[in-house]
């Protein structure tokens, strides 16, 4: 059972931290020691909207007397500049925050079977999923590592945090292709916004056999809207357990995910500029509203930060190479193209970042050319054009009449949640494991 929980319309800030604090006494009695040697794992930048950058900050500043280090859950993502440390984590010290190298800085602790992936997947992927995981993370002691995250719909695990901290958030290069594109072929649309999706259902199975001995606690942050169409935090979720999880989910399930009658004509998103640079990130405005979007719809990305299309250059090589556009024609690709198949992880970006050719996915970024953009399969847009328009400090949180007539639904933190229909929801394909055991 979870440790302890909070639940609101919102947890104050004040709440938070005495959460924090009660993390820490209940960790103490538990584990029956003094915390010498802490290890945090916030996630990285792209989720700074949840507050888990300052209460990391937070958890680091109560233990005084303790040696505490600090590793971004970056997964594949670019690391952290130093200045962007500072932004996010505050008075924490430069030199007491680690990049995570998925690559060259991981440890293997075991191999999910290939005969479970293919159960759980009902036979879509048939492959072993190697278990990489950062080095600092396994081979060095700790008295203590606390998880800090914010659960929301997620393309490839259902739901983000929990786990995911490890096997994407930690994980090596074998891990996280394996995941991702076994996570493709079984189909985003069967994952977004589901409890225990089959590679959720994966990392459980090896949670309880690989980390066992890991002395670790998860904070978990549920965010909504308020009465005022605020983000804030309405709840708090602390256990070691996956009770822990399925609660936060649950609570995420009922306030984060917006249910269409029909699906709607045009949305528009916008990726904030200080948080998103690449498509790799701001492509979660295509993942979280594409259950939403009619067929001949339109999809508009306000993204004034966006400057490339992958984390990597070799990533970014393969969008610009191959393009959004669509599952058949990217895995026919997939069998016979040698650097697809080294980086299996950008592919199933690829798969996932396409409309399939149901509608328009429409860019209007601050730092790529329309060459650029068209080039990839999508639309362009001209960002100073589209900001007048569509202006943020005027348009509100969902339904939006433009004075020539035009009706759009704005959202202004697509990565915060899910936007589908009501028949998305039950299409046969889903299949939620939280009821059964791995």
């Amino acid at each position: 059972m979870p440790w302890f929980a909070i639940e609101a319309d919102h947890v104050q800030d004040e709440e938070i931290r005495h959460a924090a604090d009660r993390l820490l006494q209940e960790a103490r009695a538990r584990l029956g020691r003094e915390l010498k040697r802490v290890l945090l794992l916030p996630p990285d930048l792209t989720r700074a909207h949840s507050g888990s950058g300052w209460i990391t900050e937070y958890l680091y500043n109560a233990l005084p007397d303790a040696h505490v280090e600090v590793i971004p859950t970056l997964g594949q993502h670019i690391p952290h500049t130093e200045a962007e440390n500072k932004w996010m984590f505050g008075s924490i010290p430069n030199e007491r925050i680690f990049e995570h190298d998925w690559r060259n800085g991981c440890t293997r602790v075991g191999v999910i079977p290939a005969e479970l992936v293919a159960e759980s997947t009902a036979g879509a992927a048939d492959w072993e999923i190697p278990v990489d995981l950062n080095s600092k993370l396994i081979e060095e002691r700790w008295d203590l590592i606390i998880n800090v995250g914010h659960v929301v719909p997620h393309e490839v695990l259902g739901f983000a945090n929990h786990n995911k901290n490890y096997y994407i958030g930690l994980g090596g290069k074998d891990t996280i292709c394996a995941s991702h594109i076994a996570a493709a072929v079984y189909g985003i649309e069967n994952n977004l916004g589901c409890l225990v999706t089959p590679l959720r259902a994966c990392y459980n199975w090896s949670e309880a056999r690989h980390l066992q001995d890991l002395p670790d606690v998860y904070f978990q942050i549920v965010m909504h809207r308020d009465m005022q169409n605020r983000l804030v935090t309405s709840g708090i979720y602390v256990g070691d357990d996956l009770e822990t999880y399925l609660q936060a989910a649950r609570r995420s399930r009922d306030q984060n995910i917006t249910v269409f009658d029909k699906p709607v004509k045009k949305i528009v998103a916008v990726m904030q500029a200080d948080e998103f640079r690449a498509t790799w990130v701001a492509n979660k405005a295509v993942y979280r509203t594409r259950m939403a979007i009619a067929d001949g719809g339109e999809l508009l990305i306000i993204a004034p930060g966006v400057e490339r299309f992958g984390e990597q250059p070799e990533v970014d090589a393969l969008i610009r190479k191959y393009g959004y556009k669509g599952t058949p024609r990217t895995l026919a690709l997939y069998k016979t193209e040698p650097d697809m198949q080294e980086i299996p992880h950008g592919v199933a970006h690829l798969i996932h970042s396409s409309s399939e050719g149901r509608f328009t996915i429409t860019y209007a970024p601050g730092h790529l050319s329309r060459e650029e953009v068209e080039q990839v399969g999508y639309a362009y847009a001209d960002l100073d054009a589209m900001t007048r328009r569509y202006d943020p400090s005027f348009m509100k949180e969902g339904w939006n009449t433009m004075p020539d007539g035009e009706e759009v639904f704005y959202i202004s933190t697509p990565s915060a949640g899910l936007w589908c229909t009501a028949d998305k929801l039950k299409i046969p394909g889903r299949r939620d494991l939280s009821n059964e055991l791995f």
